[in-house]
């Protein structure tokens, strides 16, 4: 077996045979093993002289022994495409990685899965959404995918973790043996220990700009669907977005104020048919998840959606029970919540619409943050929940 696993690292790591060319080989002549047995002429015969020359070049055999060592860890596995526990999701999108990188129990990258996804630099609101729908879909039994980025991904994982049996994986662009950003080091050992970390990248790869677009068709192809919470138009999770919606996922998309450039990349989605939700019911319904067992093919009855609705939304109303309504505040809180209006707003205008002083205008947002009901925004900004 350790024979086996060497063969396909030996394939994987090196260097100017990429996973196109590596897929192809493999397609012609079966597994790695007899890649290397078929000989240079017909690997020149195959893929050019270029690639046979590459291909029968010295192996490293310091990282061979290194990638060898780390699989032999407790916890860590490296699947392949030749694996029962490959996961399915992944045979499914144009470019398989040959290789997984795994740390944690593999079996989830087979579970039912919704991915959640948006900006690194979130809004405080963006953060308190991913992390409630993360919770609460992960408590409906639904695995939680994100990228263990900052800002919403973080917030996904950290939603699901929140569950006693809540479970979620992390798709890095580093390899399985480092963690960016560094800050997630705890974050990333708790999704080691109750979920999973997947990588296709060989150990020790650091973090480079490039392979972070690219970890994002895994992310795609091991859900059901994709949920952007919040995303500029030029945002990686647009791209995440359409190659779920090419591998034939589910995409949904919160929406946001018509002012926050963080909420343009979730509207470009729902104009190009993204589903709109506004409630984790929403994706529930929506997938016709009933929390046990992958669901049946046939479509649900109007009358089970209704039903599965109501019991999601309770289930949400007790795990996020309503606030005080905006009648029972105290009157100067109230003014000021109606003079913020539902968009972001600075406060030299929020002082002019109240009619209140600076001083007194900042004692009554502090007391509205502290409950809740407001963020602080970059910018001196406010926007209430």
């Amino acid at each position: 077996m350790e024979d086996d696993l060497a063969a396909w690292l030996r394939l994987t790591l090196l260097p100017g045979i990429g996973p196109e060319r590596q897929r192809s080989l493999l397609a012609a002549f079966g597994l790695p093993g007899q890649v290397f047995a078929a000989g240079r002429s017909a690997i020149a015969a195959v893929a050019g002289a270029d690639t046979a020359d590459l291909l029968f070049a010295a192996p490293d055999e310091a990282r061979l022994a290194a990638a060898l060592a780390w699989a032999a860890e407790p916890g860590n596995h490296i699947l392949t495409l030749g694996d029962a526990a490959y996961p399915r999701g992944l045979l499914e999108i144009p470019d398989p990685p040959v290789l997984l990188y795994v740390k944690g129990d593999p079996a989830l990258l087979a579970g039912t899965a919704l991915a959640i996804v948006g900006a690194r630099s979130a809004t405080p609101g963006g953060v308190a959404n991913a992390q409630a729908f993360a919770e609460h879909l992960a408590g409906a039994g639904l695995t939680i995918v994100s990228g263990l980025a900052l800002g919403i991904d973080a917030a996904a994982h950290r939603g699901a973790l929140n569950q006693a049996d809540g479970k979620t994986v992390a798709v890095i662009g580093t390899g399985a043996d480092r963690v960016y950003p560094a800050r997630h080091q705890a974050l990333a050992r708790e999704i080691a220990e109750r979920g999973v970390i997947v990588s296709e990248l060989p150990l020790g790869t650091p973090a480079l700009p490039h392979n972070f677009p690219r970890r994002n068709r895994l992310i795609a192809g091991l859900a059901r669907g994709v949920l952007v919470v919040e995303a500029a138009v030029g945002s990686g999770s647009l791209i995440t977005a359409r190659l779920a919606s090419e591998c034939g996922r589910e995409v949904f998309a919160i929406p946001g104020s018509i002012h926050s450039p963080l909420a343009r990349g979730c509207h470009r989605l729902i104009r190009d048919g993204a589903k709109l939700v506004e409630t984790a019911a929403d994706v529930l319904d929506e997938l016709a998840w009933g929390g046990t067992a992958r669901p049946p093919a046939q479509p649900a009855t109007r009358s089970a959606a209704r039903g599965r609705r109501r019991a999601a939304e309770d289930a949400s109303q007790a795990l996020f029970p309503p606030p005080v309504p905006d009648a029972e505040l105290p009157p100067e809180q109230a003014a000021v919540l109606d003079a913020l209006g539902h968009d972001p707003l600075d406060v030299d205008t929020l002082a002019a619409r109240s009619g209140l002083t600076l001083d007194a205008l900042y004692a009554i947002l502090l007391s509205l943050e502290l409950d809740g009901r407001i963020s602080r925004l970059p910018g001196g900004r406010f926007q209430r929940h």
